[in-house]
């Protein structure tokens, strides 16, 4: 197989239910639907058929549209069945031979994207009341039975044919990339004798024995299945908190205008420097009257500057992640009336219980998790005119480093951060800690003191010594030390840097989900890399050739 190392013109994460090519969602009262149903020719890019039910960036692309369009335009729904709409077939997970004729950087970042769409899953499940049950009613292997992983709880077919693997290493010389190993030891409890059996026998496990090793809750006869699933899935609705007789909002097409350096968003706007290889990524405070009421939330729909905003910065992002590879250092800014954006987000504070608030601020939890684990070097600029306050201030918090301009003798112009209580654990890291708390590694003092500054304009001197921002020139040397800084950066190993960043933006807390993105970027990179894999006799290039795969036998 020839490498596609090149990616398309440019991929386009916007979609909805009247585009889609693999997957149907259906909604039936409080339980939606979700049935996958893989159209072979229907791949993103050239070169591979999606056989068996296997999956590229474009399946999932489609997934996790669906999945937001059961938070906002489906709140009557407490749980989605995750099911096959092909006979005797779930998933066959990742396909083969798209990972064999992929470049090394779409394949990981096909698999970052795969990982944050399970995640998502299981953020709905945790702070939405929305559970998910995957009827698995037909093989389920590899990424296939990764994404049964990520629901709540998992059905499997007692056919005597219908099993769960994870085949990734006897046979294609990798590993389960989204999570499968880590959501096995760490949510499962499989025992660890027996997941290491599993996850090296291509032929899975099914049955009672498959329910007796932890890898699924129940089996159930063909004739009981349909029955079986539908009442696990009403039975996780009951706690759901999920609202009854509500309609939703629909999700507008995210608009934007693109140049060949620039993208334009409402609310968001990424101009990328091609000789200094960054892109500046610079966040709009709302403008003109906001809602302060459910009511006029509900009117403003999509069009609410959290919400909107939220889903623009996600779609720059994904845009950046895939079709700028070049592009290593991000620029983040600011702009606007800080407070404007100080009462958007008391207005989500007063309103949280809401639904619809409820599933906004997920939706700004799951973008900023989104650019913190992105593989780009993040540099926060606090200027005059910025609007770095409240949930905005989440952004220089993210950042690897904040340079904040001092003006002690300009008053009037001097930027201000300020903290209030979205700063303390409402948009948290992918390991559940705050960015404060990751900063301050959970220190006590540091915190109080913090805290106890919320609410209070904090210029370059004060945010300084409040351990806020890492640097405070002043006008006469922003200039140069902005720039310094971009071109050491510009200079570095983009690999070094992607493991030094990964390794310091999680340096104490972990749990399972930074556990997943250590492994992918770790091990999987890693062995993306290798002959083993990915070399001319390597398991994925000769996969389904007939060749049998030549392995390098050292250990390293």
């Amino acid at each position: 197989m020839t490498e596609l190392t090149q990616a398309p013109a440019r991929v386009d994460y916007r979609t909805d239910p009247t585009k889609y090519r693999h997957w149907n969602l259906a909604v039936d009262g409080t339980v939606a639907r979700l049935s996958l149903d893989i159209a072979e020719d229907g791949g993103i890019r050239p070169g591979y058929k999606l056989k068996l039910n296997s999956y590229d960036l474009g399946v999932d692309i489609e997934l996790a549209d669906a999945l937001n369009r059961v938070r906002f335009e489906h709140p009557e729904v407490r749980s989605v069945i995750v099911t096959s709409a092909k006979d005797r077939i779930f998933c066959s997970g990742a396909n083969i031979f798209m990972l064999g004729v992929s470049s090394h950087a779409w394949k990981v970042n096909f698999c970052k994207f795969t990982n944050e769409t399970r995640n998502g899953i299981e953020d709905s499940s945790k702070y939405s009341g929305l559970k998910f049950v995957a009827a698995v009613n037909g093989a389920c292997a590899g990424g296939g039975y990764e994404l049964a992983l990520a629901c709540d709880e998992i059905v499997l077919v007692d056919d005597r044919s219908s099993s769960v693997s994870l085949p990734e290493v006897p046979l294609l010389g990798v590993l389960p990339g989204t999570g499968g190993l880590t959501r096995v030891t760490d949510k499962r409890h499989v025992r660890h004798d027996l997941a290491d059996i599993f996850c090296t026998s291509v032929e899975g496990v099914r049955g009672q024995r498959a329910v007796d090793w932890r890898l699924v809750d129940a089996i159930a006869k063909p004739a009981q299945f349909a029955a079986t699933v539908q009442a696990r899935a009403d039975k996780l609705s009951e706690g759901s908190h999920r609202p009854a007789g509500v309609k939703g909002v629909t999700l507008t097409r995210v608009e934007r205008e693109d140049s060949a350096d620039s993208l334009r968003y409402t609310h968001v706007t990424v101009d990328i420097d091609r000789t200094r290889r960054t892109a500046t990524l610079t966040v709009k405070a709302p403008t003109g009257p906001q809602p302060a009421d459910v009511a006029a939330i509900e009117a403003a729909g999509a069009h609410w500057w959290p919400l909107a905003m939220a889903r623009q910065l996600d779609d720059a992002i994904l845009n950046l992640r895939t079709n700028e590879l070049a592009i290593g250092t991000w620029l983040i800014k600011t702009e606007g009336d800080a407070q404007a954006v100080l009462a958007s987000d008391a207005t989500l504070l007063a309103h949280q219980d809401h639904w619809l608030v409820r599933e906004t601020i997920g939706a700004l939890r799951r973008t900023f998790a989104r650019l913190d684990v992105s593989s780009r070097s993040l540099f926060a600029l606090v200027e005059p005119g910025s609007a770095f306050v409240g949930s905005l201030a989440e952004l220089a918090f993210a950042a690897d480093r904040t340079y904040m301009l001092a003006l002690p003798d300009d008053a009037d112009r001097a930027p201000r951060l300020i903290l209030n209580e979205f700063n303390f654990g409402l948009l948290p890291l992918v390991n559940d800690q705050s960015r404060l708390q990751r900063r301050f590694y959970e220190e006590p003092a540091p915190m109080e003191t913090a805290r106890s500054a919320a609410g209070k304009p904090l210029d370059a001197d004060a945010a300084l010594a409040l351990g806020l921002v890492t640097a405070a020139p002043d006008d006469i040397d922003w200039d140069d030390e902005i720039r310094i800084a971009i071109e050491e950066r510009a200079a570095m190993s983009p690999d070094a840097l992607t493991g030094l960043e990964a390794n310091l933006r999680f340096a104490s807390k972990e749990n399972m989900n930074t556990r997943i993105f250590g492994r992918l970027t770790a091990w999987q990179n890693w062995i993306f890399n290798r002959p083993n894999a990915v070399g001319a006799q390597g398991a994925l290039k000769v996969y389904g050739t007939g060749q049998k795969a030549g392995f390098d036998l050292n250990r390293v």
